[in-house]
C-alpha cells in the first residue's frame, strides 16, 4: 500500500489497535482507525479520463472510501478494503481492481 496516496492524514492508530471485538463507545471513533490495512488482495485505481462523476462508487462504497472532490474521485486507502462494489457499479468501467504489491 502506498502511503502518500492516502487521504486520512489524520487517522492515527492501525485496525490491530481497535478494542476488543471491535466496540466503538464514542459516535464517529472508528474513523480515527485505518482499518483498509487488512486488505491483501486487490485495491481500486480510478481512470480519472474515464471516471464521469457519476457517483455510483461513492453511492455503493459499504466503507465510505470514496472520496469526492470538486473536480474528481478519490480513494480513501485507509479505510478501502478492496471489496470491488464501486469498479463492479462503475457504468464506464473507470474503476480497476489491481493486485497489491
Amino acid at each position: 500500500m502506498n502511503d502518500d496516496r492516502n487521504l486520512g492524514d489524520k487517522m492515527k492508530l492501525p485496525w490491530n489497535k481497535m478494542p476488543i471485538a471491535g466496540a466503538m463507545f464514542n459516535p464517529g471513533s472508528a474513523v480515527e482507525y485505518r482499518t483498509g490495512e487488512w486488505r491483501v488482495a486487490f485495491e481500486p485505481v480510478i481512470d480519472h479520463e474515464k471516471c464521469t462523476m457519476c457517483l455510483l462508487c461513492w453511492i455503493f462504497c459499504p466503507d465510505v472510501s470514496i472520496i469526492r472532490t470538486e473536480k474528481k474521485i478519490e480513494v480513501d486507502y485507509d479505510h478501502c478494503k478492496g471489496c470491488g462494489i464501486c469498479a463492479t457499479e462503475c457504468p464506464v468501467k473507470a474503476i480497476e481492481m489491481v493486485k497489491v504489491q
